[in-house]
């Protein structure tokens, strides 16, 4: 299975569960499954994260450019797919506004679609079945497509991530 990962999955790890500077061995680990082809990070959602504006210095940014290599998905969506992920996905009458809303998350989405029996979206968003339009989420345009999704925490169970806390005392 190859886990792509959405902004919002490294944004609130960094943010609210494992800082870098607190928890270097889950960043250690999120390169490690990147280096062994288990998680990606497709190059429309990584320049989402690295190319911020205004520009600010950032751990984040500056850990995902030093694991580039080693996560960054190395393929090309065909467009046709991003567009049917944003056409039946989202709606076919979107405005500029809407479009910026939904920001990258088509792309996501579409790579996932590339090969979905073994493909998974890892995503911090939760389901919202009933928005519509610009405002639906990630898990439920994913089920609409039938594209496997879990969260940060699914990703962490199913690749069995642990720190050995106990041997740093």
């Amino acid at each position: 299975m190859l886990y792509l990962l959405d902004a919002n999955v490294l944004i609130d790890a960094n943010r609210d569960y494992y800082p870098i500077e607190r928890v270097p061995e889950f960043w250690d680990w999120l390169a490690a499954i990147g280096e062994q082809g288990q998680a990606k990070i497709p190059l429309e959602i990584y320049e989402e994260v690295v190319n911020p504006l205004p520009e600010r210095p950032d751990a984040l940014i500056d850990w995902l450019r030093a694991n580039r290599d080693a996560l960054l998905l190395a393929e090309e969506v065909p467009p046709d797919l991003v567009a049917m992920v944003t056409e039946q996905g989202y709606g076919n009458a979107l405005t500029d506004v809407d479009l910026e809303k939904i920001g990258r998350d088509p792309f996501l989405i579409a790579y996932a679609l590339v090969d979905a029996a073994n493909r998974s979206v890892i995503s911090n968003e939760t389901s919202r079945p009933g928005k519509q339009g610009a405002n639906r989420k990630v898990p439920d345009v994913c089920d609409g497509f039938n594209v496997r999704h879990s969260n940060i925490f699914g990703l962490i169970r199913e690749l069995d991530f642990r720190t050995d806390w106990r041997s740093r005392r």
